[in-house]
């Protein structure tokens, strides 16, 4: 069967139908659906806070609350499609069917990616979009309400809004990857959902592991921290919007090289899928 593969071309359309048919599959599960809904109405609820006069504080604590907001639904819809969209298509043997025909597995690999990055992709525009245009409005009423507070003029720069979005999408791109990485030779989704998770805490929290064994006069230890802080990202490099609601300026150097950071751990991690999925007995 693998040398029929052979026999035929790479193609970018039979990928595409794969990963269409991923983020449609997806879009119909429930779990979308209401992690969508519960993220647009925590980034909403930011509208109560109107009540109360923080002063210009209030713009950076809004976009604080709508960014966690993004980040923790946005990374639990990643691991949870992405595990559960893979695991679908071994449990009820359609990957089966899939591969008998001239579908390569790395077209699969990579579609099944793309469909769960066009859904997250959907889910980042829509809840940065609602943060960017509750922000407007809530600036727009502070500084008609305590203009002396808005001298230097506005403190939300809203283009740089949209590129945290990206950079946020990005990450998830990362978490998706390496989900699928891990589905490649995972034989249940609950293991897959649970290293998920597991590979998320480590990413986030593996540059203070790396900072704290820096000292250590071990080197084999710290030669074995420095390569563990290469297998895994460094999801702090994401955080890049402390300057939100002070007035300051994302810098477009930083957004590039994080961006391209993350699309190096995408194709990485998306290959090394490809490569363990490749044998697999299905």
């Amino acid at each position: 069967m693998r040398a029929a593969h052979h026999a035929v071309p790479f193609s970018l359309a039979r990928l595409g139908i794969v990963a269409g048919n991923t983020f449609l599959e997806a879009v119909r599960q429930k779990l979308f659906g209401f992690l969508l809904l519960l993220a647009v109405a925590l980034v909403a609820s930011a509208q109560l806070f109107r009540e109360f006069n923080f002063g210009s504080s209030e713009l950076k604590f809004i976009a604080d609350f709508g960014l966690g907001a993004m980040v923790f639904f946005g990374s639990t819809l990643t691991i949870a499609a992405t595990a559960q969209l893979f695991f679908s298509e071994i449990e009820n043997r359609t990957a089966l069917t899939l591969l008998a025909k001239p579908v390569w597995r790395t077209e699969f690999i990579f579609g099944k990616f793309l469909g769960v990055f066009t859904v997250v992709g959907v889910f980042c525009a829509l809840t940065t979009g609602l943060l960017v245009g509750l922000l407007y409005q809530r600036e727009t009423a502070l500084m008609a309400a305590s203009p002396e507070a808005f001298a230097q003029g506005c403190l939300i720069h809203y283009g740089d809004l949209v590129l945290i979005g990206v950079l946020q999408w990005l990450k998830f791109g990362v978490l998706a990857a390496a989900t699928l990485l891990i589905a490649s030779f995972s034989n249940t989704n609950l293991y897959t959902v649970v290293m998920g998770f597991f590979v998320l805490v480590i990413c986030h929290l593996q540059y203070l592991a790396r900072d704290a064994y820096a000292q250590v006069a071990s080197l084999p230890l710290r030669l074995l921290v420095q390569v563990l802080g290469y297998v895994f990202p460094n999801f702090q490099l994401f955080n890049v919007a402390d300057q939100i609601g002070v007035g300051a300026a994302l810098d477009p150097l930083v957004f590039v090289r994080v961006a391209a950071y993350a699309l190096i751990y995408i194709g990485v991690f998306c290959g090394l899928a490809v490569y363990s999925f490749s044998r697999r007995e299905i």
